[in-house]
């Protein structure tokens, strides 16, 4: 199975994207993620993501991601939070550290892909 992140934006204008995607794919969605991070400066970031059962044929499994941009007690959260919680589903908040701290994305995205992987919310690599 291929479990990869897919990156929409910093959280602006791309939420309602986000938004749009668990409800037009409510059949596929597992899981609603908050990640929040301390960015350089100190200041507490959020990130979400949405995690979606993998496809039929080809058996990828997409996490959609709007990364670091959104702030603490935001409208944009609270939009992701209705979307998830439209579903019957609570978003799962966790620390994670903050993506600057990785040479590359991609570091970040596989330590987040372990971390989701450890504490069961997406399936282990097979």
């Amino acid at each position: 199975m291929i479990q990869r992140f897919i990156e929409l934006g910093e959280g602006y204008g791309d939420i309602f994207e986000l938004r749009e995607l668990i409800s037009t794919n409510s059949h596929r969605f597992m899981h609603g993620f908050v990640f929040v991070s301390k960015d350089p400066n100190g200041k507490s970031v959020l990130s979400i993501a949405a995690a979606f059962k993998p496809t039929d044929e080809g058996n990828f499994m997409p996490i959609y991601l709007c990364r670091e941009g959104i702030p603490e007690d935001s409208k944009r959260l609270k939009i992701f939070e209705k979307a998830v919680q439209d579903l019957g589903y609570q978003p799962n908040k966790m620390e994670v550290k903050h993506s600057s701290v990785y040479a590359e994305k991609q570091f970040y995205f596989s330590h987040l892909i372990a971390i989701l992987r450890l504490n069961h919310f997406i399936p282990p690599m097979q």
